[in-house]
């Protein structure tokens, strides 16, 4: 994370691996920062970006996993993604 990040953050810095996942707009950035903020969280740096951060630790596979294949579903090609879709990819949709 950058020093401007920990510095924003200040003692809510998490520790260890976090990822950041492209969400499908900023409605569903503040839908998962909402649900489950010891997962999900932000910093000044993605203000008004479709994204959030991941604190790995703290996500279930299963969850890690929708995240993930929403976040290809919202920029993914549409042919490709009705594709994954139609063989039951992940069952999210």
């Amino acid at each position: 994370m950058r020093k401007s990040d920990l510095e924003a953050l200040g003692k809510r810095a998490p520790t260890g691996a976090i990822l950041g996942v492209r969400t499908a707009d900023l409605e569903m950035k503040e839908a998962l920062l909402a649900a489950n903020p010891r997962v999900f969280f932000t910093t000044p740096h993605f203000d008004g970006y479709p994204a959030v951060l991941v604190i790995l630790a703290k996500i279930s596979a299963a969850e890690l996993r929708g995240v993930l294949v929403e976040s290809w579903l919202s920029g993914a090609p549409k042919r490709a993604a009705a594709a994954f879709l139609a063989i039951g990819g992940a069952g999210t949709r």
